[in-house]
């Protein structure tokens, strides 16, 4: 019977500590929303963990992530997810998700009269960069949602808990 030793902690690196999460839907303005807002819940170097809340029309463009394994899952409202070519690829109603794995060019919205929030749960096979908007290739122009993103921290032990801001898309 062999045993493994695991390698000792690379000298300087910090210990690895619980992220305690908290969701609030954010308050939606009357009218149509232009953009969307995410709330973080957690994120290591490696998986992020986001809540998306879109109101109907609150589509993304059509892209891919090449180091981004994708788990979304409706918690309520409808989402239609689309490949390329706009070929659907999932109708989601509540407690109903899609995988989309790195590489897959995909785009996605919000249907129905119901606003959706959206589970979003991202694995990484290289570390993700800290204060730097997600690595993605768009294979068409952004849209007003993906342009106009309100962030709001749902990380409790963050200094900026519960704050909101902009993200800057623009690029």
């Amino acid at each position: 019977m062999s045993t493994i030793t695991p390698a000792p902690a690379a000298t300087g690196a910090a210990e690895p500590t619980a992220q305690v999460f908290k969701y609030v839907r954010p308050d939606m303005p009357e009218g149509p929303l232009v953009g969307k807002f995410v709330v973080r819940l957690a994120r290591t170097d490696r998986v992020l963990a986001n809540l998306q809340v879109l109101k109907n029309g609150g589509e993304t463009n059509l892209h891919t992530h090449h180091h981004l394994d994708g788990f979304w899952m409706v918690l309520k409202g409808q989402a239609r997810f689309y490949g390329e070519g706009d070929e659907v690829v999932a109708e989601l109603k509540a407690m109903e998700g899609v995988l989309i794995p790195r590489h897959f060019k995909y785009w996605f919205e919000s249907v129905g009269d119901e606003v959706l929030e959206i589970l979003q749960i991202e694995a990484s096979d290289i570390p993700l960069p800290t204060g730097q908007p997600l690595e993605r290739q768009d294979f068409a122009p952004r849209t007003n949602a993906t342009r106009n993103i309100t962030v709001i921290e749902g990380r409790v032990s963050a200094a900026d808990y519960g704050q909101r801001h902009k993200l800057d898309m623009s690029a």
